[in-house]
């Protein structure tokens, strides 16, 4: 049995992806669609000590995991466990924005 036939991917939580609005390069969320899995990686962030940043395939950031979701899941990645993330739907709310939720996902091995 190899490595990825061992491997697990368990739905930890649904949430959504936060502060959308603030990117400064809108383009990355012209690149995803439902389904396009996310890179989740931690980032040192002044206003938030548990920031959890959601990238692109292409590495563009996206947004974040919203602070309120994400104090379980920055422990786990500090403990060295890997999650990832996937869209399951984006929802238009209004010109400026669109309503991205996600699924997170403790990949085990």
């Amino acid at each position: 049995m190899t490595v990825n036939e061992a491997k697990r991917i368990i739905n930890l939580f649904d949430t959504y992806i936060a502060v959308t609005t603030h990117l400064t390069d809108r383009s990355a969320l012209d690149e995803v669609s439902e389904g396009t899995s996310l890179t989740l990686r931690r980032e040192d962030n002044k206003y938030d000590s548990k920031a959890i940043l959601l990238l692109t395939p292409s590495g563009k950031k996206i947004g974040y995991v919203p602070e309120k979701d994400n104090i379980i899941f920055s422990r786990l990645m500090d403990a060295g466990n890997l999650l990832t993330a996937k869209i399951t739907s984006i929802k238009e709310r209004s010109q400026n924005f669109k309503q991205t939720a996600i699924g997170i996902y403790l990949v085990d091995f």
